[in-house]
């Protein structure tokens, strides 16, 4: 597992950055690569195991909304929101939350970025495949400062008043 000190691995993302109200569809996600993503800025990134779910979509997305201002004011430069779920969902999933421009839902589709983090979480048994993880990292030109890890079915330590005590 990713720990502190450590540089953030580089991966490729997915990201819908429209709205096509023809098909009533997100865009076609564009490449957002993680090491461009980080160079330079202070970058706060929350994972969670699915867009649509019930503590990811009412309780981790709205915090992280919730606490916009207050980490911009500490500097944050970028809030992303990571889970394995494709580009098109992610980019859905940020309209139903109302994220704006405030949160960058990445989608990583085939759990690259969150294998190379060690964060992954198979949840095949429950019909979901392999997941991420819930949690929360602060990572400030590239190199990670603080790593929170959810244990199974807790919503303890990703949260956003959590990581507004770290920045």
């Amino acid at each position: 597992m990713i720990q502190p000190g450590e540089r953030i691995p580089n991966a490729t993302l997915k990201e819908s950055k429209g709205y096509d109200e023809t098909s009533h569809c997100p865009t076609a996600p564009e490449a957002v690569e993680v090491e461009a993503l980080t160079k330079g800025k202070k970058v706060v990134f929350f994972g969670l195991p699915g867009a649509f779910t019930p503590t990811c979509s009412g309780k981790h997305v709205p915090g992280y909304l919730e606490a916009y201002d207050a980490l911009k004011a500490k500097g944050v430069d970028e809030i992303v929101c990571v889970s394995v779920n494709d580009g098109f969902v992610m980019g859905a999933w940020g309209r139903d939350q109302k994220v704006g421009s405030r949160i960058r839902m990445l989608g990583d589709g085939s759990a690259e970025f969150t294998k190379k983090l060690g964060l992954e979480l198979d949840l095949t048994a429950n019909g979901m495949g392999v997941r991420c993880r819930r949690f929360s990292m602060l990572v400030d030109d590239g190199v990670v400062k603080t790593v929170n890890v959810e244990a199974g079915g807790k919503f303890e330590v990703s949260d956003a008043q959590s990581m507004l005590k770290q920045v």
